[in-house]
């Protein structure tokens, strides 16, 4: 942005602003760059504090905040990055604090990481995203060397190994990785080795390769067993990095690591683990603690447990002492000191893989950073709270404070008066500072103990006041700087103190809190900062400005509002005069607000919304705008109105440079206007002419910008401190007019004069009052109780404003106690009458019962809690209705896909006597392209076996050949071999598999997938086969149903005229036969009573009159009420009225028989005997109702279990229909499973085509990479050869430059000359207690440098032997230099010879490694054509076998490896062919057996016949000799003699019992005809009492019918009746009499039928 009119640009003369100090802590990358400088980055700043002296020195980042930081002790340097796009890294030099380089890489946002090597040039960095980029750097000479991406890792730590900076660790939030730096000639490599860490539980598990598992498993029947990532369907890297989900382990996430002098590395991790990592091998181990002595671990529980106690009662979470979580590690000589949040120093003794621990300090407090000095004498434990400790490990005593500073963001800051000494900062957790304003050294501290919001210094006294989150204010003594402290705390309200305010006399502190609130104290420390009063504005404060009018005695207060909904911003000012201060209660209220009046308080609406505010004397107004970067310019004047006369227009907007919300701040002289916003660059402006006078880019964006600034009094400082960068900044001018300071100082003066006697008086009475005791825990201290001239100070915690509502309540209280006292009394009368009332309320029904807040007196509240309730009631409404609303759109999303988009809906049908239930298949309607897709493969089916018949006809083949052409071809054969072939079953129940392809022929995926859809259509004509028999069925139950109900019509009327109560079964459908149902809601259903308006309950009755009115006069027929009367409705007696029909007894029955005459007894037997054939007829009849009602009974009962039956049937159909689309569906899952499995050997096929052109392009790299490294061998072979030759030739030159002279000399000279000083050791001491001196040299040059050195020892003519000339000395040492140059020159180039032969090495092994895994792929990819070509020709062909048709011999299961597929035409003419040859040799046998039994059987019978000649000759003689009686007749001719006696005797005994029983059965069944009669006489004599009675109440009833009779005289009608009766009688009578000759009938069949024995049985 262009910068304002007049404003000298960057490049001007002009004045410039310099940074005088820097202030702030970081408790994050600490790091030493000497022996006594610590330094840290902080906001755009890096700081060295010299931990000795307290100094502190700044190096700036001129494009913003730093970014990543580290720092080298032995170098003495320290690298930083900017944050910037594209961003640099910067390298500069200690204690010069001069540029050396400046890195640029490839890093688009930002570095995370910096790392120095131990030794050597060498920087190590890390880029964030999206690079992710780990790049080593030479920052000597500036060069990239070589680098590595890791996309999507985020790192957290990163070191070199101190004893071989070709190592660096990087550690990122649950993975390490160590990186190795090769180096070859000038190329330099990366290789990256991760390292494999345990657990959450310490578990070490060996790596799995899931790209080339180790085990195969290759099962014929599931396919090849193939990796996860091919069944995934990945290819390339993602293929070779894929786990699943539940292979994933959890492992340790390491937050802190050292080095140790034996390149190992020691890391504590989050879960409590201790691990130590070998970089050579990569490898892990978990160090687990020693167990110590029994005494010893009894000690370390009592005080842990002693520990954990102290810690509950602070409030803190108990640690774990033994097993503690490490934040920060430092290994030293004698071992590893190790800290985290117990704020304990331990020290780990580790042996092996088992460590010890000791506590060497404890500071209670979590320690973040462990830092050892570069000279290992001391450890700096920093904490999180700022505060940094120093340790001597050799001393082994407690650990020292060496800084008390605070890590919370400064909040404020200001100058202390006169203010060009000392000023004073604050922190958001309540420190106040001191620091001294002409270097910034730190004085003291101060913990306020709570949340601070603001600060301030009194212009009249060295007080400063500190505002609080808890709406309080802290007046600090610091007349002493270095020891501050409180004497005095005012609780203003509840509300925060936003910002405090001095004027510039002192005499009034303006406090701005939330909600409009204004407090007005008094200044003065000898008024004991005595609160004025407070104000109270409609809209809230954003910025408050102060003016002091010294001539006037008046200070204008000047505030900023937020209007609401607004885009303007208002302007209040009033003032305040020093009335105000000496006669307080004139210008306040009771409650403490001052009058309105007496503030003459004036508004202005201006034209844009602002963020802040300043005004000059003279009604200038200058705001920076929210809604636009520009500063605005107002005038407060009647000329600059708008149209509206209330807003005000600006007369000047200046453009801003700056983004973000503004902050204005203007000089003490009012020269000087300082302009801030969130991108933290400051601004210095004109005040006259708003030119730009001066920027610095103190603060950041990245750091939330600018917080607050301040100008000193005498304008030559400027404070500006930031919002969470953590820095305090102190400006001075640099370039300035010296006009501008001249009025600076002339104002500042003038300003002391006036203050310089108010100031003494203030800061002795100041120094005089008694410091505040602190309470961090209690924000409500007491204080001491001053009551002058109006004052009221806190002393029982309340607030101010809540004491002086207190007042005012304690005066009106004693003012109106009468009237109190009636009220309450008033009160105390109407709540006895209310309860009283309540009482009676809880007595009356429930309907005039009233509601408990009916009884409310206080209608608002009682508006209120109706209004609530209604609020409650329509929020409830309002769930219910979302809820409501929830439920029915998931019922129309499962009606829509389970009812709606069904053709055929699912039903069932069940049994009327039997459990047996049958589902219908629900249908969805085929989509319009899956028709299309059907039609398309039926159409390629049928053009496919046109195409085979037409090959057929132009084939000569064999009749076998050819039927296998016809059946390749959909040929349908015989049943048998069709069910078997096809396995399935579904052309038996509705299936066309014609046109399916033979199992045998699915080769291609193209057939496959066509076969699926083929089946998928036969399952679907399957399931609609059997829904047209389903409904077939339901129509059946339907008019079963329907016909069950018209019999039933029947067997009620048959009920009614029998007068009996049965229940009479009658079948509905349910739910599930009629689903539909299930959408309509029955008014049954519905239990709760439908509410209805009054209009619609007025409605309803009106119909139902209607209806009542339009039924009586359907039924008002009075030909039909005329027959009803007359004949019983009906014009002829019917059969079934016999029941209704009764003969009436004769007149002359009342009387008794003894007065009868013969004639009434003959009509009395007439009488009887009608009656009694009545009563057989209606017998008759009931039994004729009965027997039709069985018949219709026995009716139903048959068609509903014929109905079961067919039910049944359906029911086995359906479980057969299940099992062939069963069938189908196993064909579709196989040919599915084959087609994925194809998927799957294509993907890794793929996979591993990917991964061989990786590889391929590695090996070339690799190819390049060894062409390199043997180039640079043979470079590097040639010097060493030539050094050898020198060497030699050096040798010879010396043993001819001294052969003159004599022997001895030349032998002394000799073992000179071979002679060697000691191994030279670096600059740095052996016994120093660093572990990674090792006291080698860097390079050559240091090398050679070191020798030199110490040849200066060998070289003193002290070691000339005597008699030798000093000149052929002076020549001997420089031959014996030259020489022993010449051989540190061939042992580096040994060294760099047997390095680059070493990275040669590896590239050839790893070259070979690449090699054999090329050949393993290449193996896998021929493996994996192999079974692809065995998937395509194995295929799963389904059978169908009958159950019990292969038995097996025995239990072991045979062998079918070498088994072969044969078609089943074969083998069943082969099965013919033998059956027939085996029938031809059957019929031959068996007449060969025939012929031959025939002969031997008549040899037999010739035998026979012989033998029963002579048996017939001997019997013949003895019948002739033999006399013969009847008995011996009968035992001749029986055969069984015996047995037939036994028999004859059996079956007289069995006939003899048989009466016997036959005796007792009829003597039981005479005994119970006895009982029976007895009962029937015991019930006729109750009956014949009952009726005797019945007889004298008739006779009462008849007497006086009589009577009535007779004066009614209805003789005639009354005869009629009377033989109507008579007729009925006589008929009942004649009915009684056949039924009984029927029971009689009916007893002689019963009789007949038991008489009938068993043997006669069956041939009825």
């Amino acid at each position: 942005m262009a910068a304002a009119p007049g404003s000298q640009g960057p490049g001007t003369e002009g004045p410039a602003l310099e940074v005088s100090w820097v202030q702030g802590f970081s408790n994050k990358n600490l790091a030493f760059v000497n022996n006594q400088t610590l330094c840290y980055p902080c906001g755009n700043y890096i700081l060295f504090l010299d931990i000795k002296t307290k100094k502190t020195r700044a190096v700036q980042c001129q494009t913003g905040q730093v970014g990543a930081f580290a720092a080298n002790a032995n170098s003495q340097v320290v690298a930083f990055s900017d944050r910037q796009l594209n961003p640099l890294i910067h390298i500069y030099t200690f204690p010069e604090l001069r540029k050396l380089a400046e890195l640029k890489g490839d890093a688009q946002l930002d570095y995370t990481l910096l790392a120095f090597s131990f030794k050597g040039p060498y920087l190590a960095s890390y880029s964030s995203i999206p690079e992710f980029v780990l790049s080593v750097w030479n920052w000597q000479e500036n060069i990239l060397l070589c680098s590595e991406s890791q996309p999507g890792l985020t790192g957290t730590s990163l070191s070199f190994n101190p004893m071989n900076w070709q190592q660096l660790c990087f550690v990122a939030e649950s993975s390490v990785t160590i990186w190795c730096i090769e180096r070859s000639e000038d190329e330099h490599l990366l290789t990256r080795h991760p390292v494999e860490l345990p657990d959450e539980q310490g578990v070490i598990s060996p790596p799995e390769d899931l790209f080339f598992p180790f085990f195969r498993n290759d099962d014929p029947y599931y396919g090849p067993d193939l990796p996860i990532s091919a069944i995934a369907g990945l290819e390339g890297d993602e293929a070779e990095t894929f786990v699943p989900r539940n292979c994933i382990k959890t492992s340790v996430h390491p937050i802190a690591h050292c080095w140790t002098a034996a390149s190992e590395i020691y890391m504590g991790c989050k879960e409590g683990h201790v691990l130590a990592i070998d970089a050579e091998e990569y490898s892990v181990s978990v160090l687990q603690q020693k167990a110590p002595p029994e005494v010893m671990q009894k000690i370390a529980d009592v005080v842990s447990y002693i520990r954990s106690q102290v810690q509950k009662k602070k409030g803190h979470k108990p640690s774990n002492v033994q097993k503690p979580v490490l934040l920060a590690m430092a290994f030293c000589n004698e071992g590893l000191y190790a800290a985290g949040h117990e704020g304990f120093l331990t020290f780990y003794h580790i042996k092996d893989l088992e460590y010890e621990i000791k506590i060497c300090a404890d500071i209670s407090q979590p320690i973040s950073s462990l830092i050892f000095s570069p000279d290992y004498t001391s450890l700096l434990l920093v904490t999180d709270q700022g505060t940094v400790y120093s340790y001597r490990p050799a001393h082994s005593g407690e650990a020292v404070k060496l800084l008390d500073t605070s890590s919370s963001c400064f909040l404020a800051a200001d100058f202390l008066t006169p203010g060009n000494n000392y000023c004073v900062s604050v922190t958001i957790a309540g420190e106040v500072q001191v620091w001294s304003l002409e270097d910034g050294t730190f004085l003291s501290k101060l913990n306020l103990g709570t949340e601070a919001t603001s600060l301030a210094c009194c212009p009249s006294s060295n007080s400063v006041a500190v505002g609080t989150q808890r709406g309080q204010i802290c007046f600090l003594d610091v007349t002493k700087a270095e020891a501050p402290r409180v004497v005095h705390r005012t609780f203003l309200s509840k509300l925060p103190v936003l910002s405090l305010h001095y004027d510039q006399s002192g005499q009034f502190l303006i406090a701005r809190a939330t909600e409009g609130h204004i407090f007005i104290l008094d200044a003065r420390p000898s008024k004991l900062f005595q609160v004025l009063g407070y104000i109270v504005l409609a809209d809230e404060v954003l910025h408050l400005s102060v003016i002091s009018d010294f001539k006037n005695d008046l200070v204008e207060v000047m505030v900023l509002l937020n209007v609401a909904e607004v885009q303007q911003a208002r302007l209040e000012i009033f003032r305040l005069s020093s009335a105000m201060i000496t006669d307080n209660d004139k210008y306040v209220n009771e409650q403490g607000m001052f009058n309105v009046s007496d503030l003459k308080k004036k508004q202005y609406d201006l034209d844009f919304p602002l963020s802040s505010t300043v005004r000059l004397k003279d009604n200038t107004v200058y705001g920076y705008c929210s809604c636009a970067p520009f500063i605005c310019k107002y005038h407060l004047s009647e000329e600059n109105k708008l149209e509206d006369p209330s807003v005000f227009s600006s007369e000047k907007k200046i453009p801003s440079k700056q983004f973000g919300s503004g902050l204005l701040c203007l000089s003490p002289n009012s020269q000087w206007l300082a302009a801030a916003a969130k991108d933290g660059v400051l601004f210095i402006y004109n005040s006259s002419t708003l030119d730009i006078l001066a920027q610095k880019h103190c603060h950041s964006y990245q750091g939330g910008g600018i917080r607050s600034m301040v100008f000193s009094l005498d304008g030559n400082f400027i404070l500006v401190n930031g919002e969470n960068d953590c820095a305090l900044v102190c400006l001075k001018w640099k370039e300035i007019k010296k006009t501008g300071v001249e009025e600076a100082a002339l104002y500042w003066k003038s300003l002391r004069d006036i203050l310089n006697k108010s100031t003494s008086d203030e800061n002795s009475v100041l120094k005089s009052m008694a410091e505040w005791k602190l309470d961090p825990e209690s924000t409500s201290k007491s204080l001491s109780v001053t009551e002058e001239d109006g004052d009221i100070t806190n002393t029982d915690g309340t607030t101010w404003i809540g004491q002086k509502t207190q007042k005012v309540m304690r005066e009106e209280t004693r003012r109106f106690a009468n009237q109190k006292e009636e009220l309450q009394m008033g009160i105390r009368k109407l709540r006895e009458t209310i309860q009283k009332m309540m009482h009676e309320n809880e007595q009356v029904p429930d309907i005039e019962k009233l509601e408990l807040w009916e009884f409310n007196l206080d209608l608002e509240e009682q508006e209120q809690a109706q209004a609530e309730a209604e609020e409650d009631v329509a929020r409830a409404r309002r769930e219910i209705e979302m809820e409501t609303l929830s439920y029915c759109y998931l019922q129309d999303l499962i009606k829509y896909e389970c009812w709606d988009d069904m053709c055929v809906k699912q039903r069932a049908v069940k049994c009327f006597h039997r459990d047996c239930e049958v589902r219908n298949y629900p249908l969805k309607e085929r989509s319009k392209e899956e028709m299309e897709t059907l039609k398309k493969v039926l159409h390629l089916k049928q053009t496919e076996t046109a195409d085979l018949k037409a090959q057929k006809k132009n084939l000569d083949s064999e009749t076998a050949l050819s039927e296998e052409g016809e059946k390749a071809a959909g040929a349908v054969t015989d049943d048998g071999a069709s069910f078997c072939l096809n396995g399935s079953l579904s052309s038996q129940y509705g299936g066309d598999t014609s046109i399916l392809y033979h199992q045998c022929d699915l080769h291609t995926k193209e057939q496959k997938l066509n076969q699926t859809i083929l089946l998928k259509d036969v399952i679907y004509k399957v399931k609609t086969a059997f829904n047209e028999e389903f409904d077939m069925v339901v129509q059946q139950k339907e008019q079963e149903i329907a016909r069950v109900k018209e019999r039933n019509l029947k067997i009620q009327e048959l009920l009614e005229q029998l007068d009996l109560q049965v229940e009479v079964w009658e079948p509905v459908l349910t739910d599930e036969e009629m689903p539909e149902r299930v959408f309509t809601v029955q008014d049954s259903e519905i239990k709760a009573e439908k509410y209805m308006t009054q209009e619609e309950k007025e409605q309803a009755e009106m119909q139902a009159k209607l209806d009542m009115e339009r039924r009586l006069a359907a039924t008002d027929d009075e030909r039909l009420r005329a027959l009803d009367d007359m004949m019983g409705g009906v014009l002829e007696i019917r059969r079934e009225d016999i029941l209704k029909m009764d003969i009436p007894p004769p007149d002359f029955v009342s009387r008794p028989e003894d007065l009868w005459t013969e004639e009434e007894k003959k009509v009395y037997e007439e009488y009887e005997k009608k009656v009694k054939e009545l009563n057989e007829e209606k017998e008759d009849y009931r039994q004729f109702l009965r027997n039709e009602w069985n018949k219709i009974e026995a009716s139903i009962k048959e068609t509903t279990q014929n109905f079961d039956e067919t039910v049944r049937k359906l029911s086995e159909k359906k479980l057969k229909s299940q099992m062939v689309i069963y069938q189908e569906e196993l064909k579709i899952v196989n040919l599915i499973y084959s087609l994925l499995l194809d998927e799957e050997l294509d993907t890794r096929e793929a996979g591993l085509h990917k991964f061989l052109m990786k590889k391929k392009k590695e090996k070339v790299k690799g190819a390049r990479k060894i062409l390199s490294a043997k180039h640079g061998v043979e470079a590097c072979t040639g010097p060493y050869k030539e050094a050898l030759h020198e060497e030699k030739s050096l040798e010879h030159g010396f043993m001819k430059r001294f052969a003159h002279i004599p022997g001895n000399l030349f032998e002394e000279l000799l073992q000179l000359y071979k002679h060697r000083p000691e191994t030279p050791n670096t600059e740095t001491l052996l016994d120093t207690a660093n572990p990674y001196v090792k006291g080698s040299p860097e390079d050559y040059q240091d090398a050679v440098s070191l020798l030199m050195k110490a040849m200066d020892e060998l070289d003193s003519p002290e070691h000339k032997p005597s008699g030798l000339d000093q000149s052929m000395w002076e020549h001997f040492c420089l031959a014996r230099r030259n020489k022993i140059k010449n051989e540190e020159l061939m042992k580096w180039k040994a060294l760099a010879l047997s390095e680059m032969q070493a990275c040669l090495r590896r590239r050839t092994d790893e070259n070979d490694k690449m090699k054999s895994e090329l050949e393993n792929t290449f193996q896998e990819l021929t493996w994996l054509k192999e079974e692809k070509m065995k998937l395509q020709q194995n295929l799963t062909v389904q059978f169908l076998l009958k159950q019990g048709q292969v038995e097996l011999e025995s239990t072991q299961i045979p062998e079918y490896s070498d088994a072969v597929l044969i078609d089943r035409s074969v083998v069943e003419e082969l099965n013919c062919s033998l059956a027939a040859q085996g029938e031809k040799k059957i019929t031959a046998m068996v007449e060969f057996k025939d012929f031959s039994k025939g002969i031997i059987q008549l040899e037999w019978e010739h035998k026979k016949m012989k033998m029963q000649i002579q048996d017939l000759k001997e019997k013949a003689r003895d019948i002739v000799i033999l006399p013969i009686s009847k008995d011996c007749q009968l035992f001749l001719t029986v055969h069984n003699y015996e047995t037939h006696i036994a028999q004859h005797l059996a079956g007289m005994e069995q006939s003899l019992g048989i009466m016997d029983k036959l005796h007792k059965k009829n003597v039981r069944n005479h005994q119970k005809k006895v009982r029976e009669l007895k009962k029937c006489i015991c019930l006729k004599e109750q009956e014949n009492y009952e009726l005797s009675l019945q007889l004298k109440e008739m006779l009462v009833s008849v007497s006086e019918r009589m009577h009535i009779f007779e004066a009614a005289d209805t003789r005639d009608i009354s005869e009629e009746i009377t033989r109507q009766r008579y007729q009925e009688i006589v008929k009942q009578k004649y009915l009684r009499n056949l039924i009984r000759e029927q029971e009689k009938q009916l007893a002689i069949l019963q009789s007949e039928i038991e008489s009938w024995n068993p043997r006669t049985l069956h041939i009825i």
